[in-house]
């Protein structure tokens, strides 16, 4: 059984999350068998795995997630009482000088009705432009719609450690953080990490697997070419960090350590984050079963102290990227931010 994490007397989750962005409209490259998935959904949520994380903005993702809960609510065999879902409230670039309750109302009621819930679990809220500073006021909306019970946690997901304490300090009940963080993306240690365990704000983090990059198929690979939209973005974060020779190290490194421990690449990549001091869970996509199974591996392992060492110190050989978490990414002109879709939010 998968580890589970206790956010608060009440609630707790699988430590690693099943993640539905890649199901959302255009970004595989390829065609995506959506009846295999809903049997991984299933799988998954057999095997214990039964925290789920979308958005808003992940064209598709809510209504499929939806459509799966209904099926299991109708299961003579499995309700959804059990199944924990995290989705997102991310308001598009050119709204953020009108958001307001309004129109977050009417966005969090199109997630409940695309999810067939009365509440959603937790909303992460993504601000796209800190210059435009009435992110605050904007949680405060979300604290208002918890009040309400429409929603029954607030988090956030791609703060920076300066505006997520701008929202602490306005009271607004964070339970969460998520942020990208994997071998090749360590910007959450430099401060955010320290910060949220300081406030009893928990982390999620995605791209651990940095779009199935960390991965045996990879080894030995020279000519790296993107399969979905995650992997494009993943390839600029090694460009700039391990390169692709560093890269191919780190593969090498990871697959020598996964075979003293009976495992694989994606087993030890992730334990390693799992096992980071404020770490909660990690999200790891969903866009097939045949992976499936091999999720409940990562919990079989258990990385010893001279592992961590090998690891740590072939990373400090590297440059972390510049800057805290997404700042490359709301930096204009910059080659991360210009991949960048921030109007996904329109009917």
């Amino acid at each position: 059984m998968p580890e589970r994490f206790q956010l608060t007397d009440s609630y707790s989750i699988s430590r690693v999350i099943n993640g539905c962005w890649q199901l959302s409209q255009g970004h595989s490259f390829n065609q995506l068998d959506m009846n295999d998935v809903r049997t991984a959904f299933h799988r998954l949520v057999d095997s214990g795995f039964t925290t789920f994380d979308c958005a808003d903005i992940y064209t598709g993702a809510e209504e499929f997630l939806g459509s799966f809960l209904a099926e299991r609510s109708t299961s003579n065999t499995a309700d959804t009482a059990g199944i924990q879902v995290h989705t997102k409230f991310v308001p598009d670039i050119h709204v953020l000088e009108t958001v307001d309750l309004e129109y977050t109302e009417g966005i969090i009621d199109r997630s409940l009705r695309r999810l067939h819930r009365e509440t959603l679990d937790l909303v992460q809220f993504h601000w796209w432009d800190y210059s435009i500073k009435r992110y605050v006021d904007t949680a405060g909306y979300l604290k208002r719609l918890q009040d309400k019970g429409k929603i029954r946690f607030i988090g956030v997901t791609n703060f920076d450690t300066a505006r997520l304490k701008e929202l602490v300090d306005a009271g607004i009940p964070i339970l969460s953080c998520q942020s990208q963080y994997s071998l090749f993306d360590r910007r959450p240690e430099k401060e955010l990490l320290d910060y949220c365990r300081s406030q009893g704000i928990h982390h999620f983090c995605y791209g651990t697997l940095a779009g199935g990059l960390l991965t045996q198929r990879y080894v030995g690979k020279k000519d790296l070419e993107p399969e979905t939209r995650s992997q494009v973005k993943y390839l600029q974060v090694i460009e700039e960090t391990l390169g692709l020779e560093g890269y191919q190290r780190l593969l090498q490194l990871l697959h020598g350590i996964a075979q003293r421990h009976n495992a694989e690449i994606p087993h030890v990549a992730t334990r390693y984050i799992l096992d980071q001091p404020g770490v909660a869970a990690s999200i790891i996509g969903v866009r097939n079963s045949r992976h499936a199974a091999s999720n409940s591996r990562i919990f079989d392992i258990s990385l010893s102290a001279e592992d961590v060492i090998e690891i740590q110190q072939f990373l400090e050989a590297y440059p972390v990227l510049e800057g805290e978490p997404f700042e490359l990414e709301r930096t204009p002109g910059s080659k991360f931010r210009n991949i960048m879709k921030m109007k996904l939010n329109q009917e």
